[in-house]
């Protein structure tokens, strides 16, 4: 059997250059960010000497679920911001997990995007898009490389990872 090429890791292929807000943006503020860059969600961060610290993730369901709430019910009487509606603790990824991994934890939580975390600071962000062509690529450079052989993997660590998240900073 041959050498099988090295496996990608997220600082591979993430995506460096991300869209964030911030923990204080009113609700309307929020959509509107979203709608204005064309994501289905976005990290919501504090900057800390020049470092993006990851806060939450926001999403248009999280969106949608404030603001119904509030135009259909009349509440809540305080302003919605990105802090009182993101998700806090979502899960994460470092630069270092690897690329089936990162496919277990999409196809485990169907999710669309994964932080890629490091010492708390967001470094980048993987979606199912960046996660689909990488594996493609993948499976096309094993298949001329191996010249079709069977594979064979440790996969005690894939499949008993439910997620990865950077506890040095919780």
């Amino acid at each position: 059997m041959t050498d099988q090429p090295a496996t990608p890791v997220a600082s591979d292929f993430m995506t460096t250059h991300v869209e964030v807000v911030t923990p204080d943006m009113h609700l309307s503020d929020v959509i509107h960010f979203l709608l204005k860059h064309h994501v289905s969600n976005a990290p919501v961060v504090e900057i800390k000497d020049g470092k993006k610290i990851l806060q939450g993730f926001i999403s248009e369901h999280d969106c949608l679920c404030a603001l119904s709430d509030e135009v259909f019910f009349g509440f809540p009487s305080p302003p919605q911001t990105a802090r009182t509606i993101m998700t806090a603790h979502p899960i994460c990824i470092t630069p270092h997990t690897d690329l089936f991994s990162i496919v277990s934890v999409f196809n485990s939580h169907k999710l669309r995007h994964l932080p890629v975390v490091e010492n708390g600071h967001l470094l980048g962000i993987v979606s199912r898009h960046d996660i689909l062509k990488e594996m493609d690529e993948y499976y096309k450079k094993n298949l001329h490389h191996q010249d079709h052989e069977r594979m064979l993997r440790d996969t005690s660590q894939t499949f008993n990872l439910r997620f990865t998240i950077d506890r040095d900073h919780e």
